[in-house]
C-alpha cells in the first residue's frame, strides 16, 4: 500500500503531480520543474522530505556504537549539534546507506536515513546496536521540509521566535539547533541540504507541518517536487543511493572516499575491505560527463573508456548549464578530461562523444571551471 506523507493533501491543493517514489505518494513537481529549479539556485524553494527516516540512537556507549557502524569518525562531533555525513557499509564494504549523524549529547546521537532503505536500514541498525545495549527508537511522528535557496535560511529564520533567530542565523554547515516558531511550534533545524544551495532542514511535529509548511509559503517560498531536486542535487555532484551507490558497491568506487576515515584501530564493519581498496585502488570509479552535442544522458547507458566499458548511473539535462550531464561508473584508469580522452556514450546504437569533468558541476549557483566547454 502506498504511504503518504502529512502534507499530501497540500501538494494536491497546490496543483502537484504525484509519482510512487519508493513506495511513497509523492509531488514530481507542481507545473513546471524547471522553473522551481531556477527557483532554488535564484531565491528559495521547499521540498516535502518527510518521507526520510529520523532515528534517534540513546545509550552510554552510542558513540562506541556509532563506531563501528559507520566509515566515517564520529569522533570529529565534539560540539552537541554538529553533524558528519557518512556511510554504514556491510562485511564487503559496500554502500548499506548513506546517511547523516546528529551529535545531540554522549548518550543521544541522531540519524536521518532514507526512505527506500527504511526497513533494510532499521533491521541492520537495531542488529549492530545489541551488542553496545544502544535503544534504537524510529520517530515517525515527525515531518520534515527542506528549505533551499541563497534566500532560503532569512526565510526561515524570518519565522523564528526574536530569541531563537540569532542562535539559528549562526549556524555554520552541518549544524544545528532545536528553536521555536513566533507561534510556539518546535522545530530541529539544521543547516544542511541536497540541493548545492545553502539553506535548512527542518523536523517538525507531523501535526504542525502543514502550518509551517503554509507560513514558508506566506514568507515567499515557492513548492518544489522531486523532478527538481534530482536535477539540483545532480549539478551538486550529490550520490542518489540506488542509482549511484548501493550494497554492491564501495564508497571508493561511488567518489565518497572523503567520507571514509581510516583512523587508528577504529574497527568499522568494512574497514578491511576499504584499506585493501586505498592500499591497491578499487576496480570501478565515478567520474563526471558533459555532453555538448544535444540530447540527454540517461541511466544505463553504455560508456566506452580507453579501459573498457561502464554505464551511466544518473543522468540528466541540467536547467542551470543547459546541457545534459550525468555520473557514470567505469573501470579504473587515468581518464583525460574532455573529449581526446577517448570517452563515448552509446545513444541508440550511436557513439556520441562527452568531455570527462570534475564536479560538482554547479556551485552556489555557478558552473565549475571546465564544465562549460
Amino acid at each position: 500500500m502506498i504511504q503518504k506523507t502529512i502534507l499530501n493533501d497540500t501538494h494536491r491543493a497546490l496543483g502537484a503531480k504525484m509519482v510512487d517514489f519508493g513506495g511513497w505518494d509523492m509531488p514530481i513537481h507542481y507545473g513546471s520543474q524547471i522553473e522551481e529549479h531556477h527557483q532554488v539556485r535564484r531565491d528559495a524553494g521547499m521540498f516535502d522530505v518527510s518521507h526520510m527516516t529520523v532515528v534517534d540512537l540513546r545509550g552510554a556507549r552510542v558513540r562506541e556504537f556509532l563506531r563501528r557502524l559507520v566509515a566515517n569518525s564520529v569522533d570529529k562531533l565534539k560540539k552537541p549539534g554538529k553533524a558528519l555525513y557518512t556511510c554504514m557499509l556491510n562485511p564487503q564494504g559496500g554502500v548499506v546507506d548513506d546517511l547523516i549523524v546528529y551529535y545531540m549529547s554522549e548518550d543521544f546521537f541522531r540519524l536521518v536515513v532514507n526512505a527506500a532503505t527504511r526497513d533494510k536500514d532499521l533491521a541492520w541498525i537495531a542488529a549492530q546496536a545489541t551488542a553496545f545495549d544502544v535503544e534504537v527508537v524510529e520517530r515517525p511522528e515527525f515531518g520534515m521540509i527542506a528549505v533551499q535557496g541563497p534566500t532560503a535560511r532569512d526565510r526561515v529564520i524570518g519565522l523564528l521566535r526574536e530569541e531563537d533567530r540569532g542562535r539559528v542565523g549562526k549556524l555554520t554547515r552541518f549544524a544545528a539547533a532545536e528553536a521555536k516558531t513566533e507561534t510556539g511550534v518546535d522545530l530541529f533545524v539544521a543547516r544542511t541540504g541536497y540541493t548545492g544551495e545553502d539553506g535548512f532542514e527542518v523536523i517538525v511535529p507531523e501535526a504542525d507541518a502543514v502550518a509551517f509548511w503554509n507560513a514558508l509559503l506566506e514568507a515567499g517560498v515557492k513548492p518544489a517536487g522531486l523532478g527538481a531536486r534530482d536535477t539540483l542535487r545532480l549539478e551538486a555532484g550529490m550520490n542518489l543511493y540506488g542509482q549511484d551507490m548501493d550494497d554492491g558497491v564501495s564508497p571508493y568506487e561511488a567518489a565518497l572516499g572523503w567520507t571514509v576515515a581510516l583512523d587508528g584501530d577504529r574497527d568499522f564493519v568494512g574497514r578491511d575491505v576499504l584499506e585493501q581498496q586505498k592500499a591497491s585502488g578499487a576496480p570501478r570509479q565515478m567520474i563526471g560527463l558533459v555532453m555538448d552535442e544535444k540530447g540527454v544522458l540517461r541511466h544505463g547507458q553504455k560508456v566506452l573508456t580507453p579501459h573498457g566499458e561502464g554505464e551511466i548511473l544518473s543522468g540528466t539535462f541540467s536547467p542551470t548549464l543547459g546541457k545534459a550531464i550525468a555520473f557514470a561508473r567505469v573501470p579504473a584508469g587515468e581518464i583525460a578530461a574532455g573529449v581526446e580522452g577517448g570517452v563515448r556514450v552509446d545513444i541508440r546504437g550511436r557513439e556520441v562523444p562527452v568531455r570527462v569533468v570534475k564536479f560538482p558541476f554547479v556551485r552556489d549557483g555557478q558552473p565549475q571551471d571546465g564544465v562549460l566547454a
